[in-house]
């Protein structure tokens, strides 16, 4: 799939550009972060487009949020391989929903259950304040049900093995 494929583009153009020294350590997370930004602040995104960037413009703020309150030492890999992974996870499971609602309402609960389980049994911290990691679970009018603390290389790894064997 596309999104496999970037994935492993983005990741190899990172490793290539930290060896030599011409990219910074958060580029990808930067990136990422603020294609997501501009999206939520155009005029031109859909309410659908801004709800899920939200969503990824608040799951990549916890994780800086979280690392800095627990005064933990992360690298540029790190971030860049939680925000390409999270914008991974979110782009599969919204290429996946659109996919199985031309199957069943069957198949789109468990695209979403997939997924949702992929993010709620990876956390990346263990946060006990579940009022705000599960914010997004707990809201049914959302596109994204998941879980802040969420290790996104982890929860994706799991979900794209799991989704297999739900759309053969």
């Amino acid at each position: 799939m596309i999104n496999v494929i970037m994935r492993k583009f983005l990741l190899l153009a990172c490793f290539a550009a930290l060896s030599v020294g011409s990219l910074s350590a958060q580029s990808l997370y930067e990136t990422v972060y603020k294609s997501a930004l501009a999206k939520v602040n155009s005029a031109a995104s859909s309410q659908e487009q801004i709800d899920i960037n939200q969503f990824e413009v608040t799951a990549l703020n916890y994780i800086q949020m979280q690392v800095k309150k627990r005064a933990l030492t992360k690298d540029g890999y790190f971030y860049d391989s939680q925000a390409v992974n999270l914008k991974s996870f979110v782009d599969d499971f919204l290429y996946y929903m659109n996919k199985a609602r031309s199957v069943s309402a069957e198949k789109r609960k468990a695209v979403i259950e997939c997924y949702r389980s992929a993010s709620l049994q990876n956390p990346l911290f263990g946060d006990l304040d579940k009022e705000r990691t599960l914010c997004y679970v707990n809201d049914k009018s959302t596109y994204t049900p998941f879980s802040l603390d969420t290790d996104w290389e982890k929860a994706y790894d799991q979900a794209t093995a799991k989704i297999k064997t739900i759309l053969k």
